[in-house]
């Protein structure tokens, strides 16, 4: 898909990562295995949510279609969402949700930080205000990746059952297509090469502190900028979206 206005795909699909991921992961309240990590788990949805808002936010005014982050996050077919595969993936059980999170944070963390350097300003403010929380969840997630992985017997198992379940749809998140080129010509992101250095070097250096193995010939699934989701993103989808679908004029 070549993007009529590469910025406005850009920031929807900052946005989207974070709202999807903070709406699985906020799933999680209430039902953490013990209080400390309900708290936690609660945060990091907030802070998600809290970076969708900005990202949303600054769509809307690039695409000046009188809609608003509301619109976009309630509003919108799940065909138009431009989230990678990764953060939809369903909680599981907690090794699931604790890899999914650490693989989407190692990406997530350096990205943040190299936009604070975009030419676009906003961008740049953006992701000043994010950044912040994103190292909070990368050493957090890298903590728990490591105790988990070099754990027990059962929570090693666990998590390299995630990882081998999970590693097929990272290398959508550094891959470059028809946006990201544009914008890297016009240095409002990062070069891809540099980033996915770096995400390749930060998954390799804790996975083998966490004992944990790469798996071998998986392929790294591609597609979820693409609005081609998975089968269970209906799901999520209807669920996020009921309330304010069924009282489209409601307000608190």
């Amino acid at each position: 898909m070549t993007a009529s206005n590469p910025l406005f795909e850009f920031t929807l699909h900052m946005g989207d990562n974070a709202l999807i991921l903070g709406q699985r992961v906020s799933a999680w309240c209430g039902h953490a295995p013990i209080l400390e990590e309900d708290i936690a788990l609660a945060n990091t949805g907030l802070d998600l949510i809290g970076q969708t808002k900005l990202w949303l936010s600054y769509a809307a005014e690039i695409e000046n279609k009188d809609r608003d982050a509301d619109d976009l996050a309630f509003r919108r077919d799940g065909r138009d969402f431009r989230n990678c595969l990764l953060v939809e993936q369903p909680n599981g059980d907690y090794a699931q949700t604790m890899m999914r999170q650490f693989l989407f944070d190692a990406w997530h963390h350096p990205m943040l930080a190299a936009l604070t350097n975009s030419s676009n300003k906003r961008v740049a403010e953006i992701a000043e205000k994010s950044e912040k929380e994103a190292a909070y969840h990368l050493e957090r997630s890298t903590d728990l990746l490591i105790r988990l992985g070099d754990g027990s017997q059962e929570s090693h198992d666990r998590m390299q059952t995630a990882l081998d379940d999970l590693w097929r749809f990272t290398g959508e998140l550094t891959s470059a297509g028809d946006v990201e080129t544009s914008l890297g010509k016009e240095n409002v992101i990062p070069d891809g090469s540099a980033i996915s250095d770096q995400y390749a070097s930060y998954i390799q250096t804790a996975l083998r502190e966490a004992t944990l193995t790469i798996p071998e010939g998986v392929g790294m699934r591609q597609g979820g900028k693409k609005g081609i989701h998975t089968e269970d993103f209906g799901y999520l989808l209807a669920e996020m979206q009921s309330l304010p679908r069924a009282y489209p004029d409601a307000a608190w």
